[in-house]
């Protein structure tokens, strides 16, 4: 799979994400309490984590070809907004996102998680994009549910969310899959 290296919105430019990115980054949302509450990892305490997490996972997932980071900035330039991603999987796509808090509650992440879905349900080989989301995380469900995206059910003790406590918690799964005409 080859994805585009930028995708445009009528607000928004999405790009991968550099090494050199690491300080807006940083300075944007990985250091934010509130920003990660609902994210597979805690705050970042250094700049350092935000290079280790940008080389380790951002570019060594694209040059593997099996995770397609977008860096997320208002289509006129400025600071990072946020980052979104996909992780392939056989015929699926799994799709996670992070949004600074300065840029919550103006439609940004629909828009950008849309264009994303849309790409990646168009590909040939993808048949179902999917995603998880806490239970309390009322307002990216609500992100999922505007892209097209079908809450198919909850899953038990799924994942850690590590600021949250020591226990996995519950998610509802959310899916879109490419209607073929047939059913298996």
């Amino acid at each position: 799979m080859n994805p585009p290296a930028m995708l445009e919105t009528p607000r928004l430019r999405l790009r991968p994400p550099v090494v050199e990115d690491a300080a807006a980054i940083f300075d944007a949302y990985t250091q934010d309490a509130q920003v990660a509450r609902y994210t597979t990892w805690s705050p970042h305490r250094s700049l350092d984590e935000t290079r280790n997490f940008l080389e380790q996972h951002c570019v060594a997932g694209r040059k593997a070809g099996n995770m397609f980071s977008w860096l997320i900035t208002m289509s006129e330039g400025g600071p990072a907004a946020g980052m979104i991603d996909f992780r392939l999987t056989a015929c699926r796509a799994e799709v996670g996102y992070v949004l600074a808090q300065r840029y919550w509650g103006h439609g940004l992440m629909t828009e950008a998680a849309g264009a994303v879905v849309e790409w990646v349900i168009a590909q040939p080989e993808i048949h179902r994009v999917w995603a998880t989301v806490d239970l309390e995380n009322v307002a990216s469900q609500r992100v999922l549910e505007k892209v097209g995206m079908v809450r198919e059910g909850m899953l038990r003790r799924w994942v850690l969310f590590p600021n949250l406590g020591p226990v996995p918690r519950d998610v509802w799964s959310f899916a879109r899959i490419k209607e073929t005409g047939t059913r298996s």
